[in-house]
C-alpha cells in the first residue's frame, strides 16, 4: 500500500488514474469498432473468397510439383 506524504502526491495519482482509464475506453471503443467491422457481411465475403482463391492456388501448385493430372474418363459402352 501506497503512503502519501501530501495531497499533491494523492491529486497526481488520481490524474494518472484518470488518463488511465481514459485510454482503457478509448482503447475498448476501438477493439469494439475492428470486430464489428471484420464481422460485417462485406469483410466476410472478401475474406471467404480470398481463402477459397488461395486454397486453389495452393492445389494447382502442389499438383504442378508433383506432376498431378486430371484424368479424364471415357464412357465405355457396351
Amino acid at each position: 500500500m501506497k503512503v502519501y506524504k501530501s495531497f499533491d502526491q494523492i491529486d497526481r495519482d488520481l490524474k494518472i488514474l484518470k488518463l488511465q482509464q481514459q485510454i482503457d475506453e478509448e482503447t475498448l471503443k476501438l477493439s469494439i469498432s475492428d470486430v464489428k467491422s471484420s464481422f460485417s457481411p462485406v469483410s466476410l465475403i472478401a475474406g471467404s473468397l480470398g481463402a477459397i482463391v488461395q486454397k486453389a492456388i495452393v492445389v494447382k501448385t502442389v499438383n504442378k510439383l508433383l506432376g498431378i493430372k486430371k484424368v479424364k474418363v471415357k464412357n465405355v459402352e457396351d
